[in-house]
């Protein structure tokens, strides 16, 4: 099954990058943009995780989610990939961004360990806005993006979400949401910190 792990934007940050995206949604037929309740930034993406490691997988991630600081972010700027030469995606950058590497890394480990798999080359935080139908020369969307600067948020949770393909063209990948993994939470299956002693109920 195709998975990912992800942060969500907060509802206050993706409505304001919403409002600022509406007037220009029309302005490229050729482009076709994802939808807001989608947007989110990859921490690791799976083409082919066998069904049976999800809940291995949840179980490691919810430990790695607890041991992290919940990170600041907010979106600004953006780019394209491959290249503003030759766009096939257009993307929104992310500020504070940079501080999720190690976070990222450590669910990409998570992954692998259980057998799912991640793919992709090195991390590089964005929110996918939209992809072209062919390669685009899209400097002038670089540039509106480059005048975009978002309300700041702190995610409070990784999310893993399984991502189903549509059976026919033109229609767009269905998300659901298989497990939320609180950031910074304390698991209560992992030991005792500093010699603490749990309480027993």
């Amino acid at each position: 099954m195709r998975l990912f792990v992800a942060l969500h934007p907060s509802l206050e940050a993706a409505e304001h990058l919403e409002d600022f995206l509406e007037a220009r949604v029309g302005a490229d037929p050729d482009l076709r943009w994802s939808p807001p309740a989608q947007w989110h930034v990859t921490l690791a993406f799976m083409g082919a995780a066998p069904e049976r490691v999800v809940d291995d997988l949840v179980d490691n991630l919810t430990a790695v989610a607890a041991r992290s600081a919940p990170p600041s972010l907010r979106i600004t700027g953006g780019g394209c990939f491959p290249d503003v030469t030759a766009a096939r995606v257009l993307w929104a950058g992310l500020a504070g961004g940079e501080g999720l590497a190690p976070l990222a890394r450590s669910v990409r480990t998570a992954a692998a360990v259980v057998g799912a798999a991640p793919e992709g080359g090195p991390f590089r935080p964005h929110v996918t806005l939209g992809r072209f139908g062919r390669p685009t020369e899209a400097t002038r969307w670089v540039r509106v993006l480059d005048s975009y600067d978002g309300a700041a948020w702190t995610a409070s949770e990784v999310v893993v979400v399984g991502s189903h393909l549509p059976r026919e063209r033109g229609h767009r990948p269905r998300h659901e949401v298989l497990a939320r993994c609180g950031l910074g939470v304390h698991d209560p299956r992992a030991p005792p910190r500093d010699g603490a002693v749990p309480v027993l109920h």
